[in-house]
């Protein structure tokens, strides 16, 4: 009696425990973002857990009915689904498919797994499915943005380098002539200025869609900045002649732009043009050429074409007196710096500031880098200027900190040429080590033209930065095509949004699409996020919400001499530091 009382006292205890743990699957189940299918084989009976109810409109009972999941997807992937559905019968035991529904609205990842007996023949299958579309839109976005300018969906700049590049490296094969063509809009900044961004960006964009009408084999487009374009055009000959496409560009501007508001304007546009083989060989030198002939346009009185000459060089620099002044400019103390305040957006806590570059000409007139940076990088006094920035900024920070008692980040531009000096780690090293300031305090802020240069190089010397533990940031991020498959393989702290993102970033939902999936997509690899040129509260408060990091512009700070970054300093607590 006492044994069958303590048997039944052990199956109930079984059972209950089999209860629990039948309880315990089932709330997985539940809670789990997989739909699955499950059967033993050599029975017919389909158990379907999880969410496969909510993916599917059928329900499948049988094996016979497997068959039925061919409904649920595009024609073109039965094949590979019944493949992946019985991968046994190629003596495999997992597989795996992504699948688009017929209407293209929902992808879904299918993982088969074969379970075994102890003989190694199938007993069990389990079938999984995920909804991916948002990762797939995220993936689809990127993607586009590596490629094509998110505004005018021509070209994006450094992709369009390339293509040019390409046409360059089949013409000298073929004996053929290559012609760029930089495209101008006229008094467009007074435009923008006036009527604001938005009315700007429409025009932008129809112009950009009538440039994208004008390609085809021999033609491609691309959206450089703001208000200018390049045409690159292969063997220019007929129709596709430089006055035949100047024609059909000029032809355009003279019909007034319709925009969505009611308003119409008319703009002209100044042309530069520079041939290969005449007047460069490379893809970088055309571009350049190209540039300066169209500035020469602007100078003369706008809204016309003009051929790249070789007086025309000569010209430009001896009208803006920069080749000579640049090699001693650094000697003869023309350069200061500024310096611009990046805030936390979670606490608005001072991060630090970035550390700019200004020319003070003997006049002292202040003049940005936008207009001698590329003449510098071009003679290469690139290289004592980028010394002096590196050297002055760190000695006023290493002051500040005995002074104020705080220790911020400061962060610091870094051209190609710069970086591809021989001497340029021990430059930073030594510089930090003079001024006996934390490395773990400086950021590094290269761009992504450094990316796509040798890799094995560019690769050791940011290892060596690093174990040093200065920090890598890449500024400008999203505008040029190498960053995508660069990001994993380099050793980067923080990704800068660029400013054309924030500034378009309220009236765009494409740009914020693609905004939101860099910030994503940088958090989930661990990077920290600054957004550059937050002008107004609306800006700020959205990329607050959207999850950046860091912001910087003329919303919290302009760019300030040091006396009066010491007057905003000495404002400061410890408490308003971070």
């Amino acid at each position: 009696m006492e044994e069958s009382r303590y048997q039944l006292d052990l199956m109930k205890a079984m059972n209950q425990k089999l209860n629990q743990k039948e309880r315990m699957y089932k709330s997985l189940l539940q809670t789990s973002e997989l739909g699955f299918l499950y059967y033993e084989f050599g029975r017919e009976e389909v158990v379907t857990l999880g969410r496969f109810a909510e993916f599917f409109l059928f329900e499948i009972k049988a094996v016979k009915e497997l068959g039925r999941l061919e409904e649920a997807f595009a024609p073109e992937y039965r094949e590979k689904l019944q493949t992946a559905l019985f991968p046994e019968r190629d003596d495999q035991r997992t597989a795996t498919l992504e699948l688009e529904t017929p209407d293209h609205r929902i992808w879904y990842l299918m993982t088969t797994t074969v379970l075994s007996d102890e003989h190694g023949k199938p007993s069990e299958k389990v079938i999984s499915f995920r909804n991916i579309s948002r990762q797939k839109s995220q993936n689809s976005e990127l993607l586009y943005m590596a490629y094509y300018d998110g505004l005018t969906g021509l070209y994006n700049r450094n992709y369009f380098v390339t293509l040019l590049g390409n046409f360059i490296k089949n013409a000298k094969d073929e004996n053929a002539t290559v012609a760029v063509m930089m495209v101008d809009l006229d008094d467009f900044k007074k435009l923008n200025d006036s009527m604001g961004i938005i009315v700007g960006d429409e025009i932008l964009q129809q112009f950009g869609s009538f440039l994208h009408t004008l390609e085809d084999d021999q033609i491609i487009a691309c959206h450089m900045s703001n208000d200018i374009y390049a045409l690159a055009i292969y063997a220019p000959y007929g129709t596709h002649s430089v006055d035949s496409v100047y024609g059909r560009v000029r032809d355009r501007l003279e019909e007034p732009f319709s925009l969505s508001t009611g308003q119409r304007f008319r703009l002209t546009a100044s042309v530069g043009v520079a041939e290969f083989p005449e007047v460069a060989g490379s893809a970088l030198d055309l571009l350049n050429s190209a540039e300066i002939v169209t500035y020469r346009c602007k100078t003369m009185g706008k809204n016309q074409m003009a051929y790249f000459e070789a007086p025309i060089l000569n010209e430009f620099l001896q009208s803006v007196e920069m080749e000579n002044r640049l090699r001693n400019a650094v000697s003869q103390d023309e350069f200061v710096i500024y310096y611009q305040p990046q805030y936390y957006t979670g606490n608005r806590k001072i991060r630090g500031f970035e550390a700019l570059v200004r020319w003070k000409d003997t006049g002292e007139e202040l003049i940005q880098p936008s207009v001698f940076i590329p003449v510098a990088e071009k003679n290469r006094t690139i290289l004592d200027i980028g010394r002096f920035v590196i050297e002055e900024s760190v000695k006023q920070y290493a002051t500040w900190c005995k002074v104020f008692q705080m220790h911020f980040r400061l962060s610091i531009n870094i051209s190609a040429l710069q970086y591809k000096s021989d001497q340029f780690v021990d430059l930073v090293m030594g510089v930090i080590r003079e001024y006996g300031v934390d490395p773990a305090d400086i950021e590094l802020e290269i761009t992504e033209s450094i990316l796509i240069d040798d890799f094995e190089m560019v690769s050791r010397k940011l290892s060596t930065l690093r174990n040093f533990g200065i920090h890598i940031s890449l500024d400008d991020f999203g505008t040029g095509y190498s960053s995508l498959s660069y990001l994993k393989k380099f050793p980067i702290d923080t990704l800068k949004i660029d400013k054309s993102f924030v500034d378009t970033v309220l009236s765009d939902p494409t740009t914020r699409v693609i905004t939101e999936s860099i910030l994503n997509m940088s958090h989930s690899m661990g990077f920290e996020t600054v957004a550059e040129g937050v002008e107004t509260e609306q800006q700020y408060q959205y990329l607050h919400s959207a999850g950046c990091d860091v912001i910087q512009g003329f919303y919290m700070g302009r760019p300030s001499p040091a006396e009066e970054t010491e007057k905003l300093l000495a404002s400061f607590s410890s408490r308003d530091v971070q």
